[in-house]
């Protein structure tokens, strides 16, 4: 235990003068009594219960005392300062947010099939730092690298399409828009294995990067891309329009996405392509990516200070209670 202001302490010596001025004060005002001899008023006179504990509030009082001059120090406990290895690994999650990824092969679509099981996937690793880049017609962070994994699924659960409905972002995929953000958030990274996480459902088709020349980014910084190409290959049911009351217009097309590319770009960077065309291939796919090389990291565990009055506290309300109760019931003077 430490204080947070120790020089309160020296009060505690004050104590002795108090004791001693108890004493010369009770020898002051003891009344006395002239007599010849005192010996029949020593013989067999039992000793008074009351007489006993005649000296208790004066005790009380000197604990009271000492224990606000130690609350008065604030005293302090600390938790000690630790060193740990953990294993984890640095995770950029680039995620399509383009309007084809409420078309409904996935349940209830691909965006929201793709969230709950990236959800269930970042809370299965609690030791990496997981990042978020969400992606349309241009690239954004989302969320930057965090071990602060509840602040990041509270980001990643109000994810949606509707910055592209509402002009937020441009219209279309800028798949290599999206690689090259998520990749600079990685570049400052140390750790021995850095991935990015890319989910989505078409081909690139704007954006000043190429998928391609975003791979050779990746690469150059040893980050690895997963590609995960999310829904149903072939003729699908994926809104075209947005009606007048706000409701999308679905309609029955051939869906553009480019499993080459996506091929291409985990072969370039030393990751995986993958297709998911329903939510339990989407949760085989994470726990694959669950099983990547892990590096190790030192974990600093940083002293914290608690304070630790509360304990004294008490026991200063019960020394005061105990000495005003004793004060006004048996050692009660007679005025």
């Amino acid at each position: 235990m430490t204080f947070a202001s120790p020089y309160y302490l020296l009060l505690l010596g004050l104590l002795p003068l108090l004791v001693l001025w108890y004493i010369l004060r009770r020898r002051h005002h003891e009344p006395s009594l002239k007599v010849s001899t005192t010996a029949p008023y020593r013989q067999g006179l039992p000793l008074s219960w009351r007489t006993a504990l005649v000296h208790i509030p004066f005790v009380l009082r000197l604990a009271s005392i000492a224990l606000l001059t130690i609350i008065l120090a604030r005293p302090q406990t600390t938790t000690p300062r630790s060193e740990s290895e953990t294993q984890g690994i640095d995770i950029m999650m680039a995620m399509d947010v383009s309007v084809s990824m409420l078309t409904a092969d996935l349940q209830p679509n691909r965006i929201e099939a793709a969230k709950a099981v990236a959800v269930e996937f970042i809370a299965g690793r609690p030791n990496d730092n997981i990042g978020l880049t969400l992606f349309g017609g241009e690239a954004f962070t989302q969320c930057p690298m965090t071990t602060d994994h509840g602040a990041l699924l509270s980001m990643f659960r109000t994810v949606n399409c509707d910055l592209q409905q509402y002009g937020v972002i441009s219209d279309g995929t800028a798949i290599g828009m999206g690689i090259t953000n998520a990749v600079s958030r990685l570049q400052q990274s140390r750790a021995a294995s850095k991935v990015v996480i890319l989910l989505t459902d078409g081909a690139n088709n704007c954006g000043d990067i190429s998928p391609l020349t975003a791979a050779e980014i990746a690469k150059k910084q040893g980050v690895r891309v997963y590609t995960i190409a999310v829904g149903k290959q072939g003729k699908v049911r994926m809104p075209v329009a947005v009606l007048p009351n706000g409701e999308y217009y679905y309609q029955t097309v051939e869906s553009d996405m480019d499993p080459a590319t996506l091929r291409q770009i985990a072969s370039l960077t030393g990751g995986l392509y993958y297709a998911a065309d329903s939510r339990e291939k989407l949760r085989d796919i994470y726990r694959d990516i669950d099983r990547l090389e892990k590096s190790k990291l030192l974990v600093h565990n940083y002293k914290k200070r608690y304070e630790a009055y509360m304990p004294f506290a008490f026991a200063l309300l019960l020394t005061l209670l105990c000495e005003i109760l004793l004060r006004l019931t048996v050692l009660r003077r007679i005025p």
